[in-house]
Parts: structure tokens; sequence; C-alpha cells
């Protein structure tokens, strides 16, 4: 089982924004070899802060030490080949999985950008958030290819197209 534990500034506007997020990190967990994690008898919980860009801006420049908004930042707490053995010998059945932070207004014009709805723009940044959160990284051209598959599959399990489609038009 998921539990969002969700936070939300004002800037962000009112919806069930802990809702997407548990669907999304939902989607993306059941996709991964870690799949268990969304259905078995430990509890998952992720931390979700919906943000403006000048708090990212500041968490970015302390821990990646670029001094720049962008649209999520992850902090894993559990490194990737110690989950399983976490999530089985848990003594009380609970896996705190690690926090994503999105920056409103980045978001907001990417999608503007993208000429898609804010939620499906975080609902895509929160399950590549989730899977960074596994230890998936997109450094080098493989990564990114094992990463954006899983991330497309669990958008579309979510009835959201494929963001890495190159528009011909």
């Amino acid at each position: 089982m998921i539990l969002v534990e969700l936070q939300q500034e004002d800037i962000w506007p009112q919806y069930d924004w802990e809702a997407l997020a548990t669907r999304a990190a939902t989607a993306a967990l059941e996709r991964t070899p870690h799949a268990e994690l969304a259905t078995g008898a430990a509890t998952v919980e992720i931390s979700v802060r919906l943000t403006d860009d000048a708090e990212v801006q500041t968490l970015n420049a302390q821990y990646r030490h670029k001094d720049k908004p962008t649209n999520v930042l992850s902090f894993p707490m559990v490194q990737a080949d110690l989950l399983d053995t976490i999530a089985q010998n848990s003594d009380d059945g609970e896996v705190l999985l690690g926090d994503i932070v999105l920056a409103y207004e980045t978001c907001a014009r990417e999608a503007a950008e993208k000429d898609i709805a804010v939620e499906t723009h975080a609902t895509h940044l929160i399950v590549h958030g989730t899977l960074h959160l596994l230890g998936y990284d997109h450094l080098d051209d493989d990564e990114a290819g094992a990463m954006e598959a899983i991330e497309v599959a669990a958008l579309s399990a979510l009835g959201i197209a494929d963001p890495y489609l190159i528009d011909e038009d």
C-alpha cells in the first residue's frame, strides 16, 4: 500500500493532489521490479511537497549545487539495492521511500508549453520522481531509455499520452 503525505502551498490550484500523487506513485511502482511494494503488506510512504520555484531553487542549490529552479526534485531515503530487504524485514511494515518536491511556476510553464493540464504534467513529474526514489536515473542514454519506458507505461495506465513523443506538426 502507498501512503502519500502531501504538503501544498497556496500557489497550487485547488485539486485532489493527494489522490493524484497516490495514483502516480502506485503506477510507477507497479511497473518496476519493486511492484510488490505497491501491493504488499508493507506500507510505502512518500512525502510530496507542492511548493514554488523559490523554495525549489533553494533546495536545488543546497543539494545539487544548481542555483536555479527545476520542475521536480527527489530525495530518496533508502538505497535502491536495499528496498526489497527493508520491505521484507520492516518491524512495523513501513518503508519511508523519500520525498518529492514540485515547483509550481516551472510545472505550470512547462504544462502550458506542452499544451497540457498542470495536473497531467504534475502526474508525469510524480511518476518521474518516484522512479528516482527507486534508484532510476537518466545520466546516460541506456538509463534514460529504461526510465522513460517505465514512465510511458505508468502514464499510459493512467490514461496519459507519451510525454516523450515528438510532434512532427
